[in-house]
């Protein structure tokens, strides 16, 4: 499978982050910062994270903190096992899932599904701009079976364009569908 779905990989993963007048209200979870943006229930993305932001995340009821930023990206970005220290004094299980510039793959779909299935409950996936912990939650909900055309509406609801992953959604929603 990760022949067919190698082209389709090779995104804008270090687009913006999506205007705050694209955030569609009905993606504002109740006491939800401004900057976390719900994608779904249970599941939000947000830009860089630090450690204030992760308190807020716990107070915010979150269970999961997923990290999809590599480490050493951008000059003065925190580190994984910082913001991972700072999840688990708060009481939040974290994940470092981290995608670069070569993409999403296989890897990356089947370690946020672990990290969802042991701790998932109410998730916030981050990076850069939120548009890469999109992506690999997106390229999850495909695996399972879930509409390509519904995946990337609810992404544009919440302000993140993936309407190019389109391929990409099809290939694993088919994938699925012959299991």
């Amino acid at each position: 499978m990760a022949c067919l779905l190698a082209a389709p990989f090779a995104y804008a993963i270090f687009s913006g982050a999506p205007p705050a007048a694209a955030k569609s209200a009905a993606h504002k979870e109740k006491a939800l910062p401004d900057k976390f943006t719900s994608l779904r229930p249970g599941f939000s993305v947000a830009p860089q994270l630090s450690a204030a932001d992760i308190a807020e995340a716990a107070e915010a009821g979150y269970t999961l903190i997923v990290n999809n930023r590599p480490d050493g990206e951008m000059l003065g970005q925190p580190k994984s096992a910082d913001l991972e220290a700072a999840a688990r004094a708060a009481g939040i299980a974290y994940a470092h899932i981290p995608v670069d510039r070569r993409g999403v793959s296989m890897s990356h779909i089947s370690a946020l599904k672990n990290a969802l299935a042991e701790a998932g409950e109410k998730t916030l996936a981050f990076c850069r701009s939120g548009t890469r912990s999109t992506v690999v939650q997106a390229y999850l909900a495909a695996s399972e079976g879930r509409d390509p055309d519904k995946i990337i509406a609810e992404a544009a609801e919440a302000g993140y364009d993936i309407a190019g992953q389109r391929p990409a959604l099809e290939a694993l929603k088919a994938a699925h569908q012959e299991d």
